[in-house]
């Protein structure tokens, strides 16, 4: 069984352009985020879907410079992209990220992979289905047959576009596990969507990565919980609706 995390990343951010490439402490979001899920015991392989816009050709540098496998597809038909991947490297399962999550950890990612691998039937594994772990840790685990499903019916444009969508919207379709963390974080924001998302992870990498690069979930909770005044900084934002 191959298993091979696939990363969609676009420069093209609406309310953040760049975001991906935004440096700290020197170093690319993006790269944070490789570093720290190349850490992931089960994934076999690491793949960024990225688009052909000519804008994105930064991302392929990366991609080069870091040795990662990439491919190049439509900039809405996110769907097309993550198919066209999981073709090409021939993969059994699918772990869907997206590249504004710097600090997701391996072992988060390595629980919702197990879940789905101990489950023998399920098409579709995921910790957002009910949130109990923070946005930002979002994590979507599902087989070739899935997604190859998916991409021959799911017509609408928010399905392309969203990629699992239509999961959700039919889950009496679909063998589904639903995987929730112990204790609900579900009120923490650790993506990086807007100007106030990076600047409190930028303050979470800044005060973390020099002592402990490869911290896990409970460290950041543990910083948070002895700053809270941290959480003032993008307690405004409003998540996107898909």
């Amino acid at each position: 069984m191959k298993i091979v995390a696939i990363i969609q990343a676009r420069m093209g951010s609406t309310r953040l352009p760049g975001k991906v490439l935004r440096t700290v402490l020197g170093k690319p979001l993006i790269k944070y985020q490789v570093d720290r899920i190349r850490h992931a015991s089960y994934l076999d392989e690491i793949v960024i879907a990225t688009t052909d816009n000519r804008k994105d050709d930064v991302i392929v540098e990366f991609c080069k410079s870091e040795k990662l496998h990439y491919i190049r597809g439509s900039e809405k038909d996110v769907l097309s992209r993550y198919h066209q991947a999981a073709e090409e490297t021939e993969a059994d399962v699918i772990v869907r990220l997206t590249a504004d999550c710097p600090v997701i950890d391996a072992q988060t990612i390595d629980h919702v992979i197990k879940a789905f691998v101990t489950s023998k039937h399920a098409d579709y594994a995921a910790n957002v289905l009910e949130r109990t772990y923070p946005r930002g840790y979002d994590i979507e685990v599902f087989t070739r047959q899935t997604l190859a499903k998916l991409n021959k019916i799911a017509c609408r444009n928010s399905d392309r576009e969203h990629v699992t969508t239509y999961i959700r919207d039919h889950p009496d379709q679909f063998d589904i596990v639903n995987v929730l963390h112990h204790i609900d974080y579900s009120n923490y924001r650790l993506t990086v969507d807007t100007v106030e998302d990076f600047q409190l992870i930028e303050k979470i990498i800044q005060s973390l990565e020099p002592k402990k690069p490869y911290y896990m979930l409970e460290d950041v909770i543990k910083l948070l919980e002895h700053y809270p005044d941290w959480l003032t900084i993008n307690a405004n934002i409003k998540q996107k609706d898909w």
